[in-house]
């Protein structure tokens, strides 16, 4: 399905020209001071607590909405928010997305894939079922190994949900000499010695079941990856890319722009917050109209 020889990808370190707007102009999706049509109105990547975010959905849509944003999408690790009863929900004056991001195994890297407006299908809940069965256990294997290594007790039960970020905040608020960063540099990382590989689902498999159950697929922040160009490869197969990320470094945004461009994606962006700050990467109303297009209306519903 997924042609990711060599000859294929892209080596240049990233907005499709049809669907009735010239997607050229949306390049213009970075705010300017003082200029309310650069305003961001979408963040459309998020986590809460019910992965590794440190907020709830409630609060999550106060922060929203104390942001200035209209629309905002929840798009936890591997699970579906419980909290959301449809695909998208309106609480007063701000839409909510229901989305995911599931990590996939490409064969050459393990992507990630944001899924938007996500309905239930028994395939993709009994997916889900079975990752977070493996991130509990997962989880705990690693939470053993930092305790036996460094001989504290992070007080971390396992759990749905359980990932790298709550263990190193665990890990940073111990007696152990390592901050939060320094638990990924020099134990939980991916060649750290208290590291444990997930079980992760296979690329097509994933695509398949987001397909069937989302308004649309897109694959999440393209410069994080090591081989860029065959990370891009895979979402000229998908319906959109994440374009506006805020990467903390310089990229080479014309590499998105002109996949997107040659394989008619949409453009998506967010914050990816796990923190309490939303708003530092998304679309203006100008560069979320076409993805709007694909979502479906929202249901009122009470916080």
């Amino acid at each position: 399905m997924y042609n990711l020889s060599p000859e294929n990808h892209i080596i240049f370190p990233y907005i499709p020209l049809s669907r009735a707007i010239d997607r050229r102009r949306l390049v213009r999706g970075h705010r300017t001071a003082g200029m309310d049509t650069d305003r961001i109105v979408a963040d459309l990547h998020a986590h809460t607590t019910v992965s590794d975010g440190t907020m709830t959905a409630d609060e999550l849509v106060d922060v929203a909405r104390e942001t200035g944003l209209d629309w905002v999408a929840i798009t936890d690790h591997d699970r579906v928010h419980p909290d959301l009863s449809a695909p998208v929900v309106e609480r007063d004056d701000l839409r909510v997305v229901r989305g995911i991001e599931l990590r996939v195994d490409a064969g050459f890297e393990r992507l990630d894939l944001l899924g938007y407006a996500v309905g239930h299908t028994e395939a993709l809940d009994a997916e889900i079922e079975r990752l977070q069965t493996d991130r509990e256990q997962r989880g705990a294997a690693i939470v053993d190994a930092v305790e036996d290594r460094l001989g504290v007790d992070l007080g971390v039960e396992p759990r749905s949900g359980l990932g790298r970020p709550h263990i190193a905040r665990a890990i940073d608020e111990s007696s152990a000499p390592y901050d939060y960063a320094g638990a990924f540099d020099e134990l939980i990382g991916n060649d750290g010695p208290c590291y444990v590989a997930r079980e992760v689902t296979k690329l097509e498999r994933g695509v398949e079941l987001l397909r069937d159950a989302c308004a649309l697929v897109g694959l999440a922040h393209p410069f994080r990856y090591d081989d860029v160009g065959a990370a891009l490869d895979v979402a000229r197969e998908l319906d959109a890319v994440e374009r506006f990320y805020p990467y903390g470094r310089a990229v080479d945004d014309a590499l998105v722009e002109r996949v997107a461009a040659e394989s008619d994606l949409l453009l998506t962006g967010g914050t990816d917050a796990h923190e309490r700050t939303l708003g530092e990467a998304g679309l203006t109303a100008e560069a979320f109209a076409p993805v709007r297009e694909r979502l479906p209306n929202p249901i009122a519903e009470s916080p």
